[in-house]
């Protein structure tokens, strides 16, 4: 297969250089200044179009960012911490084989969800 994962997430912002920096500090998503890669681990990724009409995520945005992460509770306490506003919702993670979700937004208003996969048993 051509496609062996996703290269890039690209969007426009209107302080890019101050939105790239709440991503690194908040989230460890990105690089440092001056550097363009970043090298994320293996696993799941869900690429799903949604119908124009959906309520999953706010009408008047196009897209939302979903991010793996692990340590989902602790990453939670650290945004709590820095005063980033926090969703969570039971029916959320009324799925444990699914995994379990936060929803915020990074200070331009887009929507960014935290998905935490469930633990692999050997």
């Amino acid at each position: 297969m051509p496609v062996t994962g996703i290269g890039g997430f690209f969007f426009r912002a209107q302080d890019p250089q101050g939105l790239a920096a709440w991503y690194l500090t908040h989230l460890g998503v990105g690089a440092p200044e001056g550097q363009f890669l970043w090298d994320q681990q293996a696993g799941p990724t869900v690429f799903s179009p949604f119908k124009e009409t959906t309520d999953y995520f706010a009408a008047d945005k196009r897209w939302m960012l979903n991010l793996r992460v692990e340590g989902l509770d602790d990453l939670l306490a650290s945004l709590r911490a820095a005063g980033v506003d926090i969703i969570t919702k039971d029916e959320w993670d009324a799925t444990p084989e699914v995994g379990r979700f936060a929803r915020i937004h990074d200070p331009e208003g887009n929507p960014i969800e935290l998905w935490e996969p469930p633990a692999t048993t050997a």
